[in-house]
This record gives structure tokens, sequence and C-alpha cells, in this order.
């Protein structure tokens, strides 16, 4: 065993070592006497915390005590922490907390927690039991994490429906879902806007695909609402909710997401017009600023390119993947930089870089065409809006630009 392997079998069963005392009936006490809740916590202010959080609460009924389970763990200090994460290589951990300890801290943060206390059979609650001290051994307490298909919330939904015998999967599978992976993240993340539109102009493909109901409570507050909706067996041939009780232990006091996701497409349009309006004026009047100005854009672009090339081509960020924002910004806007700059001589582009820009608006059309064909469902009109007036314009400057004869005993000018 490695060192980094023997520290975290010690460190676990530490952890191990002082929940078990203390909710020794939790672990021992028969299906019985055990009480299975959901509990959901609502989303916080720091950007990580956007999404909220969730825990599946163990009450013994005969001694009173209890222990929330969670997934949402992770180590800064894990080795390759970063380059790991950069690569879509995430460690994530599951956890064990007294449930007061838990509860209190979400609630002086000011964020809501809600309980909703399940219909779970004896025998179902002791195989749930028994998963969730499993998973914290520490062989099994690791996982790779995935923001929407395998995170903290699908983690706990997932070992409900295994104790239920797969009674939420097959109720949520047949409901649609309310919005689709970008939706919802552009929704919750509105709060911190810069940080929402690197995510959306980031976000592939993937992110537009239709949801039902099973995918999209992959959200905590999703989940919470979905099982709300699901009938288990009562034990006399009938059916009863699987929701017995819903309560709320502390109320919200931040601010709380919108309810849809903001409309990109006014505020990106707007502002790929203004750029678009100071390049043509620019160009006029000032050409050293229209310089300048042009060479910001086309190295932003090229840089936001290669970006999303290298996520589709060198991670597992399976959600960048194919990213049709591709064709409005990437490395061909290099090309462009030296011919900008020279404008402010009214030195014309070379025809290789006439070629490059007539390459680019043929991406760019190609980008505007496949998004009015049917069956292609990235969603990212706003950033077409955006980058089609930007191109425009400097394209127009471009072409316009005239050509001056120079010397050639000075040599060509940079």
């Amino acid at each position: 065993m490695t060192k980094a392997g023997r520290i975290l079998l010690i460190a676990l069963t530490l952890l191990c070592s002082a929940i078990l005392p203390a909710h020794a009936g939790v672990a021992d006490t028969p299906g019985e006497n055990l009480e299975v809740s959901l509990i959901t916590y609502g989303p916080g202010d720091i950007y990580w915390e956007r999404f909220g959080h969730d825990a599946i609460e163990l009450r013994d009924t005969a001694s009173g005590e209890e222990a929330n389970f969670n997934y949402g763990v992770f180590n800064f200090d894990e080795k390759n922490f970063f380059f790991n994460f950069a690569r879509g290589q995430m460690h994530y951990l599951i956890d064990a907390e007294t449930t007061a300890d838990e509860e209190n801290f979400y609630a002086q943060a000011g964020r809501s927690v809600t309980k909703q206390k399940l219909a779970l059979t004896a025998q179902q609650a002791a195989a749930l039991r028994d998963f969730l001290f499993w998973n914290l051994r520490p062989e099994n307490a690791t996982y790779n994490y995935d923001y929407y298909v395998d995170n903290c919330t699908t983690r706990v939904r997932d070992a409900l429906d295994r104790a239920l015998g797969g009674v939420i999967k097959a109720g949520l599978t047949q409901l649609q879902g309310g919005m689709t992976y970008r939706q919802q993240t552009v929704r919750l993340m509105s709060a911190q806007p810069w940080l929402m539109l690197i995510l959306d102009l980031g976000l592939g493909p993937y992110a537009d695909q239709p949801l039902n109901a099973w995918q999209e409570s992959f959200l905590p507050e999703e989940l919470q609402k979905s099982i709300r909706n699901i009938a288990v067996a009562d034990g006399h041939g009938g059916t009863q909710p699987l929701v017995q009780s819903e309560t709320l232990l502390s109320p919200n006091r931040l601010s709380t997401p919108p309810a849809t996701p903001p409309d990109l497409r006014i505020p990106l349009g707007i502002a790929g017009l203004i750029i678009a309006t100071l390049i043509v004026v620019t160009w006029r009047y000032a050409r050293l600023v229209y310089a300048l100005l042009g060479n910001l854009f086309l190295l932003l672009a090229g840089l936001v390119g290669l970006v999303m090339l290298m996520l589709w081509t060198l991670t597992t960020h399976h959600s960048a993947w194919a990213n049709a924002n591709l064709l409005l910004f990437n490395p061909l806007a290099f090309l462009l930089v030296r011919s900008v700059w020279r404008t402010r001589r009214n030195i014309s582009p070379s025809p290789f870089a006439n070629n490059a820009l007539t390459l680019q608006l043929i991406l760019l059309f190609i980008a505007l065409l496949l998004h009015l064909l049917p069956g292609i469902v990235q969603q990212n009109q706003p950033w077409i809006l955006f980058a089609l007036p930007c191109w425009l314009a400097m394209a127009w400057s471009l072409r316009k630009t005239p050509q001056v004869r120079h010397s050639r005993k000075r040599g060509n000018p940079s």
C-alpha cells in the first residue's frame, strides 16, 4: 500500500471509530427501529454551493441516535488535485456526521434545511444502512465525480433507489424534466454572471439534451420535489407515498436562485453590436485604438477556442465535447492578429490572412446553419448573436483597408 493509501486508511478508520461508538444504535439496531429521511440543503452564496446539497439521515428510534451520510467531500490537498480537476478526474468521498452538527452548519450559514421522512420497510432500511456503512470503508469511499451524472446528489438518489428495489428510477424515468443541464446550470449560477457566462460558453450539445425527472434529479431541489410523486407498497396490497412527511427545519435566509434561467440572447447580442460598432468607428477615426481593440478580440477568441478544443480532445469533461462555439471562437483568430496590427499603417491583409478570414466567415455561416437545421440540440444562440456582428465588423474593416506602397529599401513595416 502506498503512503497516501495508508494515510487515507488511517484517516477513515479514525472517522469510523469516532462515528460508530457514538452511533452504535444506528449501526446495530434492527431495521424496525431505523427511520430514514432525505435531508436537503438549499443553495449557498459561494459558487460551489449554488447547486445545493443533500444527505441521507438514519435515526435509531429506540435510542434517538442519528447520523447523516453525504457524498460531497473533496480534498484540495490531494496529490495533483487541480491537474486532475482540469482533466475531469475529480475524486469525491462519502462522509458521515452527527445530524445536529451537520444541520447546524447549514442553518448557521443561512441555507434552508428540509427533512423528508421516507417510507422504507424494515428490510429496506437495514439494507440501506448496511450499504452506507459498507460505502464508508476506505476501499469503497472514493468515487469519480461528474457534475451531472455522478455527483453527491445522484449518489444519494441511487442509494435510496437501490434500497427500494428501483422504484424511484422506474417512476422518475417516466416523468419529463423541466429543464436541460444547461438551463439549470445557468439558472443556478446567475448570481455569479462571469462564471455563468464561462460555463454557458464551455458547455457543448450534451448539456442541451432533453431530460427526464430521473436525470434532472442530479440537483438536490429536483430530487426533493421529484420523490414527492413516488409511491411504494404499503405492505397490505396497496400503495403509499414514499414521502411520509416533509418538515422545514431551517428557513432560507439567502437570496434564492431564479425559477427560470436568464435569457442571454439580448445582453450578448447587444454586447456584440457594441463591440462591432467600436471596431467600425475606431477603424475610421483612431487606427491605433482599432488595432488594439481588434487584437484584443482576436486574442480572446483564439484563447477561448484553444481551451474549448483542449476540453474536447484532452479531458473527460464530456459535457464540453463537440462544442459548436468552436465555430465562432477558435485558434484561426491568431492568424489575423498581425494583419489587424498592420492596419494602423494602412497595410491590407496578406492573401494568407484573407484566406483565414474567409474560412472563419464560412465557419460562422456553418454555425448559423447548424443552429437552424432540425436535430441539432446545442442552444448557443446567445453566442452566435454576440460573435456574428463582431466578425462581420472585423471582416469589413480588414477588407476596406487599402494597400499602400512601401519602399523595399526600408523593409516591410511591422
